[in-house]
């Protein structure tokens, strides 16, 4: 019943709420404005904030729902409220035409990322599946691997917000999939993350498909990302086997190889990887003749697919 209340009260506040965040956005001119940067598909101005919602919706709904302050939970609400911030400061630069630089956002989120370490959420082995040994890795490629992990899919996911609908959908597909899986391991906190998310990105798809009411920025395409990251991270890997390793990569699979064949390609073209371009499978099947709403639905079906066999191979 606490999965079911929680997946309800998200939805319901996210329906309820984004409205009026889309008009407070148009009052204070928070707003995303048309421009000639060929990643920017709108002809016309676009609200933000939804991340606002997103971030307060999910945190509401967690501790009301499970009511667990403990140093442990804090911490990590400290962590995704640091990753939010940083990503409002970013919307805000954008808005005034400006851009907030890379390194100083890249240092403020890696230290979000290694206080998650701290509080305890971090991979720290596998089972073999031949012998039932538990390999314990060296605390320095615990860090490295959690770290690595969970600041790659905060930034994967929020590259994938670049039309109408695509971030919130592959995001909620894809917290269905950590959600069944961390309630088979009875990992209840990681569950009940999970379906909360499903209920906000449900909620903001309402709004947010093609053609958008309301965008969620960078603020709310890296706290999913970073949410994600850490349940899966939590959830997942905890008590995994070297087969089920593969659950949270094909669970975030089309954003995890997209991500890594278009900074392949920035590499040996020579040019910045933080840069952003129109080398994301999005924007090349749209660039192809496929329209908004095709290029969506492809991508769900494929992500769909590869979350099949996220289950499948969790049920080896």
């Amino acid at each position: 019943m606490i999965y079911i209340t929680a997946f309800a009260l998200s939805l319901g506040i996210m329906l309820l709420i984004t409205p009026g965040l889309r008009k407070l956005a148009f009052r204070i001119d928070y707003t995303e404005k048309p421009k000639t940067d060929d990643r920017k598909i709108h002809k016309e101005p676009k609200p933000y904030l939804a991340g606002i919602g997103i971030f307060c919706t999910f945190w509401v709904c967690y501790f009301l729902a499970i009511k667990d302050f403990s140093v442990r939970t804090l911490m990590i609400f400290l962590s995704s409220a640091i990753i939010f911030g940083v990503g409002m400061l970013d919307d805000w630069f954008k808005i005034k035409g400006n851009d907030l630089r890379a390194l100083p956002k890249f240092i403020v989120q890696l230290s979000a990322c290694v206080l998650v370490f701290a509080a305890g959420v971090r991979f720290l082995g596998f089972t073999n599946i031949f012998n039932g040994e538990y390999i314990l890795f060296p605390l320095w490629l615990q860090f490295v691997l959690s770290v690595t992990w969970l600041f790659g899919v905060t930034t994967v996911i929020n590259f994938m917000d670049g039309m109408d609908g695509l971030a919130g959908g592959l995001a909620c597909i894809s917290s269905t999939t950590l959600f069944i899986v961390a309630a088979a391991k009875g990992n209840q906190y990681s569950a009940l993350m999970g379906i909360i998310l499903v209920g906000i990105c449900l909620g903001y798809l309402k709004y947010n498909s093609f053609p958008a009411k309301i965008l969620m920025g960078d603020a709310g395409a890296t706290f999913l990302g970073f949410m994600l990251g850490l349940i899966s991270l939590d959830g997942a890997f905890k008590q995994a086997t070297v087969l089920s390793v593969l659950v949270p990569v094909l669970a975030l699979g089309l954003p995890i190889f997209d991500n890594i064949f278009v900074v392949l390609r920035r590499i040996k073209e020579g040019t910045p990887v933080y840069v952003g371009d129109t080398k994301q499978v999005h924007y090349r099947l749209l660039a192809k003749g496929f329209t908004q709403k095709q290029v969506v639905y492809v991508l769900y079906l494929v992500s769909l697919c590869l979350n099949l066999c996220a289950i499948i191979v969790f049920m080896i």
